[in-house]
């Protein structure tokens, strides 16, 4: 089958899974499993920016061992911080690229390249998409392209979970206040 069918059915796959699910967690697992295995590389994992420490924290990922998830505090300042400023960045070679906060971790891992996209809700970067290859790549504007719809999706996944969440918390806020006024 063409690559750009199998990334089609991936997007018409996943967002028929949102219409589906109320579980964002599902959701975004689906997306980082679906991406490895239509691209078929080593791995996917998905960052949300920690607004406080300027910290990509791990929200899901496929195909990367527990060592390599855990090596350490991912910085958005450091880690492919051009990703989250300038939009998607891919690297060719892992050891040679000074961008790469843990190369020699990488290289352990079995990671030669890392495509990086930004998740931007309403202007703002929330976090990143990254896919991860055990040989060199050139991402193609075909790969990089897929990527990106698949991480704006995600992050109108989140955004729409956040006002699910913040309209239910006023729900019953007003219901508590209701409740607490004299007939």
């Amino acid at each position: 089958m063409e690559k750009h069918l199998m990334n089609y059915e991936t997007l018409l796959k996943i967002t028929k899974a949102m219409t589906m699910s109320r579980d964002p967690e599902e959701i975004i697992l689906l997306t980082v499993k679906s991406i490895k295995k239509t691209l078929n590389i080593k791995g996917c994992a998905l960052f949300l920016v920690n607004p406080d420490s300027n910290e990509l924290e791990l929200v899901a990922s496929q195909g990367l061992s527990e060592g390599y998830l855990n090596k350490g505090p991912v910085s958005s300042l450091q880690s492919i911080a051009d990703s989250l400023q300038d939009g998607p960045v891919a690297i060719y070679d892992v050891t040679d690229d000074p961008r790469i906060q843990y190369p020699k971790e990488a290289q352990k891992e079995g990671i030669a390249s890392i495509l990086s996209v930004p998740i931007f809700v309403r202007g703002e970067v929330i976090g990143a998409m990254r896919v991860y290859t055990s040989q060199q790549w050139e991402f193609t504007l075909e790969d990089v392209n897929f990527v990106q719809a698949l991480a704006q999706i995600t992050g109108i996944l989140i955004d729409m979970c956040r006002l699910y969440e913040g309209q239910n918390q006023m729900i019953d806020v007003l219901t508590k206040m209701r409740e607490a006024m004299p007939l």
